[in-house]
């Protein structure tokens, strides 16, 4: 089968296509003929070593496809599935947990199938867990036009919540608008006092900060007195160490860092979030913009993008028909 693979940690250009052997799948796990991939960030930092993983390895966590075989034969050959948990998924053929795998609507396409479980599941612990997101609330989302950005505008903006996204283009402002930020700002050093100003002189419930290293300072400054900063991507970079004094001078604010893993750890939560997500695909609260398709050859492209901040919403790899 085709697979990319990298074998030494390092820029997109460590992700090579090669041909490899269809792997075995255990008995806890079935074997997914995978018809598209999702791209996240976390595939990048995997790719760069920032998150460890012995190479030679094929990248890649997401994806939609067709079970090819289940060793137990308890899930029927055909079905069509979704996957966000699955590290292998830039190949044709990918092992997947089987309970962990989702079953897919009809009516949902491919391309949204590969891509709604791990962004939107991240949306979906931001709103309701991380911090429960309510109406009279308000948050500031930096990356607001990403994958993750625009999802969790929609989810925030469905629960009542003030929204103030930060965006670097006008094309992305109006993506934001869209989704349904009450206002739209550009990248600047004195963001935080932007963000004061427009919430009535005072900062922010929460901000969930997914760019990191170039817009933390500016979040521990917009958040309010005993206010959250949710640190939950570095899109930018890794936000170096900090004294934790920082968060007494800044009004006793609590800092975290959480990840999808730690809020999907048992299967019934698990489930309660992807049907919790599917549903909202399902009755329209939540739409999931996909804005680049690429072959499973062109990942080093589709990793330049990415990196680049050249897209918007959720970018994908189309491994077969």
């Amino acid at each position: 089968m085709k697979a990319i693979l990298v074998t030494q940690p390092g820029g997109p250009e460590a992700l090579t296509l090669h041909d490899v052997d269809v792997p075995t799948p255990a008995d806890h796990e079935v074997l997914v003929e995978v018809m598209v991939a999702g791209v996240n960030y976390i595939d990048t930092y995997f790719r760069e070593g920032i998150y460890h993983a012995a190479p030679p390895f094929t990248p890649g966590l997401e994806g939609v496809g067709r079970i090819a075989h289940d060793p137990q034969g308890i899930l029927a050959e055909g079905t069509k599935v979704a996957w966000n948990n699955a590290f292998g998924s830039y190949a044709e053929y990918v092992c997947v947990d089987r309970e962990r795998l989702v079953a897919v609507p009809q009516d949902i396409d491919d391309t949204v199938a590969a891509s709604m479980l791990l962004q939107g599941m991240t949306a979906h612990m931001l709103v309701h867990d991380v911090y429960d997101l309510s109406e009279g609330r308000s948050c500031l989302i930096t990356a607001g036009a990403g994958g993750v950005g625009l999802l969790l505008t929609q989810l925030a903006a469905a629960r009542g919540a003030t929204v103030f996204s930060v965006v670097s283009s006008d094309e992305k402002e109006q993506l934001a608008y869209a989704a349904g930020a009450t206002e739209v700002f550009r990248y600047s050093d004195n963001l935080a006092e932007i963000v004061r100003r427009r919430n009535g002189g005072h900062g922010v419930d929460v901000v969930y900060d997914g760019v990191g290293k170039a817009t933390f300072h500016e979040s521990l400054e917009a958040v309010r007195p005993r206010g959250l900063v949710c640190l939950f991507g570095a899109a930018s970079g890794p936000v170096e160490p900090i004294d934790p004094q920082r968060l007494n001078t800044h009004g006793s604010i609590y800092l975290t860092r959480p990840s999808l893993a730690a809020y999907t750890q048992d299967i019934e939560e698990f489930t309660a979030r992807a049907q919790g997500v599917v549903q909202a695909i399902v009755d329209g609260t939540l739409s999931i913009r996909i804005s680049g398709e690429y072959a499973l050859a062109d990942a080093v492209q589709a990793h330049r993008d990415l990196q680049a901040r050249h897209t918007t919403g959720s970018i994908v790899l189309r491994v077969r028909d």
